[in-house]
C-alpha cells in the first residue's frame, strides 16, 4: 500500500518548528478567516496559546524574509500595466518588489514606492500618462510556495524559535545546519525551474549550444 505524504501548510509547518525545539504538536492553529484584501494570505484571529501564536508569526515573518529575495516562482519580470484612471500606479498589498523593466538604461525615470503608490524621483511626480512594463516580486501564501521552498522557510523559522526560546546554543548550530542544506535544495530547484544561462538569454528567445555528439556523427 502506498503512503500518501501532502506538502507542508501552516498547521504542518508550524508543528515541525515546535517538533524542532522539543515540544508537542497541536491539532489547530485557531479560528482562520480569509484577509479582506484579497491576497490569498490567511488571518488566524485566535490561536490555542501564545506561543502558537508566537511562532506562527516567526513562520509568516520568514515566509516573507525569504520570498523577498526574488525566487522564480514569485518573481515576473516585463509584465505591461497600465495606471489607473487618476495617473497612478497603485501596488497591491502583495507585491514585495515593482520596479520598471530595464530602468538601468532609462535614466529620465527613476521610481520608487511612496504613500502605496509609484513615484517618480526625476519628474517628482506619482502621476504617469502612458503604461510601463513591470518586474514584479510577489508574495504568496505560505501553501503556495514550492515545497522545496518551503523546507526552507520551516528550518530557517526553528533556527529563529530555537534562538528565542530556547537557551541551549548547540541545538542552534545543529538547527543552523539543517537551513543551510535545506538552502541549497532550495537554490538548486531555483535553478532548475528558471533554466538560467551565464549568457542571459531573454524569454521568446531561443538558443542551443554545441554538443560534442555532433563531432562524433561526422
Amino acid at each position: 500500500m502506498t503512503t500518501q505524504i501532502a506538502t507542508d501548510t501552516e498547521l504542518s509547518a508550524v508543528n515541525s518548528i515546535l517538533g524542532s525545539i522539543g515540544q508537542s504538536p497541536v491539532t489547530t492553529l485557531g479560528t482562520v478567516t480569509t484577509d479582506a484584501t484579497n491576497t490569498g494570505q490567511e488571518i488566524v484571529n485566535t490561536f490555542a496559546n501564545p506561543q502558537i501564536a508566537l511562532i506562527h508569526n516567526l513562520l509568516m515573518e520568514v515566509t516573507k524574509d525569504v520570498q523577498n529575495q526574488g525566487w522564480h516562482f514569485n518573481k515576473e519580470d516585463d509584465v505591461k500595466v497600465s495606471p489607473d484612471d487618476n495617473g497612478n500606479f497603485i501596488i497591491p498589498n502583495n507585491y514585495l518588489r515593482y520596479d520598471i523593466h530595464d530602468g538601468l538604461y532609462d535614466r529620465n525615470r527613476d521610481v520608487v514606492r511612496k504613500n502605496g503608490k509609484l513615484y517618480d524621483n526625476v519628474l517628482h511626480t506619482d502621476v504617469f500618462t502612458q503604461d510601463f512594463y513591470f518586474d514584479i516580486t510577489y508574495l504568496l501564501a505560505f501553501n503556495d510556495v514550492p515545497p522545496a521552498i518551503q523546507r526552507y522557510i520551516i528550518a530557517r523559522a526553528s533556527v529563529r524559535a530555537a534562538t528565542q526560546l530556547v537557551s541551549n546554543a548547540d541545538l542552534v548550530k545543529l538547527l543552523q545546519l539543517e537551513e543551510a542544506q535545506t538552502r541549497a535544495t532550495a537554490l538548486e530547484y531555483d535553478c532548475e525551474q528558471g533554466d538560467h544561462t551565464f549568457f542571459g538569454f531573454p524569454h521568446g528567445s531561443n538558443y542551443r549550444s554545441y554538443q560534442p555528439y555532433k563531432a562524433l556523427i561526422r
